[in-house]
């Protein structure tokens, strides 16, 4: 039986098998790089862009934090992922509703992590009831809680333009606006706009409008 060390000696290129990564850069274009032992291979992808999951590039440092309640918070990861920003404002509680975004302070801060891809056809409503959930134990406990995605943009203004409806009873035009307000950078994609405009929420446990 051959050791660790032998096997990585004796190990040969020629074994190594055909490798495909699927590449999007920050200008939208979009490359499929093809690996083969030694040798890389670059070509456009013909995938149509209707196939990609929605993104927001989040090329720039954005500490902001868009203050829609004194106990509602609205940001992006960096926020959330800046020790001084959350002890500025007091954040007790994190709403982490991005995908694949690590929470980094778990012994410092209460988390919950609800996953949403920022794409159109994602059901953003389907998690309101939890998200609303959170952010009332939040305001129970006295605290505040900050709700971010990855830059602030998409999914975490509309989760809380839903808690806004759900929890306030505030219209659409109402709850978007002041989300807005807090957060002027907030523009949910098509499908979250759809969804949060035919909404029509029931009174959501713990809620007081």
């Amino acid at each position: 039986m051959q050791s660790l060390t032998e096997e990585i000696q004796s190990f040969s290129r020629t074994r190594l098998r055909k490798q495909c990564t699927r590449v999007t850069s920050l200008s939208g274009r979009r490359i499929i790089e093809t690996w083969k032992g030694s040798t890389i291979t670059v070509v456009e992808d013909p995938a149509p862009p209707e196939k990609m999951l929605g993104y927001v590039p989040d090329t720039s440092w954005d500490p902001q934090v868009g203050i829609v309640r004194p106990y509602l918070l609205l940001g992006s990861q960096d926020a959330a992922h800046d020790f001084g920003t959350l002890k500025k404002h007091k954040v007790s509680h994190i709403l982490n509703v991005a995908f694949g975004v690590e929470n980094v302070f778990p012994d410092l801060f209460i988390y919950k992590t609800v996953s949403i891809l920022d794409h159109p056809d994602a059901d953003v409503l389907l998690h309101i009831q939890e998200c609303c959930d959170f952010i009332q134990k939040a305001r129970s406990e006295k605290g505040a809680v900050l709700v971010h995605c990855n830059a602030g943009v998409s999914r975490a203004p509309a989760v809380v333009t839903g808690y806004l409806m759900a929890c306030e009873g505030q219209s659409f035009d109402a709850a978007l606006s002041l989300v807005k307000s807090a957060r002027p950078a907030a523009s949910p994609n098509p499908g979250f706009m759809e969804q949060l405009r035919s909404y029509k929420p029931q009174m959501m446990n713990g809620c007081k409008r």
